[in-house]
C-alpha cells in the first residue's frame, strides 16, 4: 500500500520535471530530487544496542531496505527505554513515513502511540518481541520469534538430561534462572516454558531467580552474588535467557574456578545463538543454545512489498530457528554466521 501523498508526490516530481526540461535546466538536482519522493520511507524503532544480537537485527533491517531496493530507512535507538520510542514513533508520525517498524523493549504500554499511527493511516509491523494491546488492529503484522517455543526446546533438552534411573528415582534438579528484562517476550516466552516445567517436574526447583537485563555485566553481578550466598555444589542449572548473560554467569564461574558445561556439574542453558556463545558451545562450557535469529530484514521486507502491491498479509510470520549443542557445531558454520 502506497500512500496518497506519496502518489502525489510523485506526479509533482514528474511535472517538475517536465517544465525544466522545456526550460533546458541540466543541472539534474531536480532529478535527484524525484528520485528522494519516489523513496518508500519507513522508520525503525529498535529497543537500543545492548549486545551483538540486537545489532545484527538492526544491520538485517538496513541491508533489506536499501536504497537501491526503493526506501529509505530512518533508525532511531530506544537506548533501552520504552518512552523514548514512544516519542520516536510520534516523531515518525509528524515526519509522515510510509510505514513503521518496531521492536518494542516490552509488550505492555502501546495502545495509544499506537492508535496515533493507525489514525494517522501509517502500517506498524512488530519485529522481535511482540505487543500486547487492546485492539490487534492497532498493528498490521508481527515478524520475529516463537519465544514459548523456544523456551521448550531448552526444557526438553534438560528433561532428557535429567530423566529418572533405572529404578525410576528422579535427580533433584537446582535451577539458577537468569531472566531477560521483565515483561518482554523473549523473557516472558522463555520464563514460562521453564516455570511451566518446574510445575510438571516437582523434582526441579528454581532456587535463584533475578533479572539480568540482558547484559553481560548485570548477569556476572548476579551470579557473583549467588555464588556468595549459595555454594555451588547445590548448583544443577544455569538458565540464562540469553547469549551475553550466559556468558556474564560464566564469567563469574571462571572466576570463582567452578565447573560447568559438559561433563560437568553445572548445565549451562543459553538463548540467541551468538557466534561468541556458538563457540563456547563446541568448546563444551555452554550445553545448550537455543537460536533466536535476528536477521528478520528479509521477512520485513517481505511484508512491506506485500503490502505495496495491496496483498493481505499474515498476521504472524515466525523466523526459521534451530538449537545446538556442541556436537551440532562445526568451525565452518560458526565461521558462516552473520551475528
Amino acid at each position: 500500500m502506497i500512500r496518497m501523498k506519496k502518489l502525489l508526490a510523485k506526479v509533482l516530481a514528474s511535472v517538475l520535471i517536465f517544465s525544466c526540461v522545456g526550460c533546458g535546466d541540466s543541472s539534474g538536482k531536480e532529478s535527484a530530487a524525484e528520485d528522494n519522493e519516489a523513496l518508500t520511507v519507513i522508520g525503525f524503532s529498535q529497543p537500543g544496542a545492548e549486545s551483538a544480537w540486537r545489532v545484527a537485527l538492526t544491520d538485517s533491517v538496513q541491508e533489506a531496505f536499501s536504497e537501491d531496493r526503493g526506501y529509505k530507512l530512518i533508525y532511531k535507538d530506544g537506548q533501552s527505554k520504552q518512552d523514548n520510542q514512544i516519542r520516536d514513533i510520534r516523531t515518525f508520525i509528524q515526519q509522515g513515513v510510509d510505514y513503521i517498524i518496531l521492536s518494542p523493549i516490552v509488550e505492555s504500554g502501546w495502545d495509544t502511540v499506537l492508535s496515533e499511527a493507525k489514525q494517522a493511516g501509517i502500517p506498524v509491523i512488530i519485529c522481535d518481541r511482540n505487543v500486547v494491546v487492546s485492539n490487534e488492529s492497532l498493528y498490521t503484522a508481527f515478524v520475529g520469534s516463537d519465544f514459548k517455543s523456544e523456551g521448550e526446546k531448552a526444557v526438553a533438552y534438560l528433561q532428557e538430561m535429567y530423566e529418572a534411573d533405572e529404578a525410576g528415582n528422579l535427580p533433584e534438579v537446582n535451577i539458577v534462572h537468569i531472566q531477560g528484562t521483565i515483561g518482554s517476550s523473549a523473557q516472558i516466552g522463555r520464563s514460562n516454558a521453564l516455570i511451566k516445567a518446574c510445575e510438571d517436574n516437582s523434582n526441579w526447583h528454581i532456587i535463584v531467580e533475578e533479572c539480568g537485563e540482558f547484559t553481560k555485566a548485570k548477569a556476572r553481578e548476579i551470579m557473583d552474588n549467588t555464588l556468595q550466598e549459595i555454594n555451588s555444589d547445590s548448583i544443577d542449572v544455569l538458565y540464562c535467557e540469553n547469549d551475553e548473560m550466559a556468558m556474564g554467569a560464566i564469567a563469574a564461574l571462571n572466576e570463582a574456578g567452578i565447573a560447568y558445561g559438559n561433563e560437568n556439574d553445572i548445565t549451562v542453558i543459553s538463548f540467541d545463538g551468538s557466534v561468541g556463545a556458538l563457540q563456547l558451545c563446541q568448546n563444551g562450557q555452554i550445553d545448550l543454545v537455543v537460536e533466536c535469529n535476528p536477521l528478520q530484514g528479509p521477512y520485513l521486507l517481505n511484508i512491506v512489498e506485500m503490502l505495496n502491491s495491496n496483498k493481505t498479509v499474515p498476521k504472524i510470520t515466525y523466523v526459521d530457528e534451530k538449537y545446538f549443542a556442541k556436537d551440532d557445531l562445526s568451525e565452518e558454520y560458526i565461521k558462516s554466521r552473520k551475528y
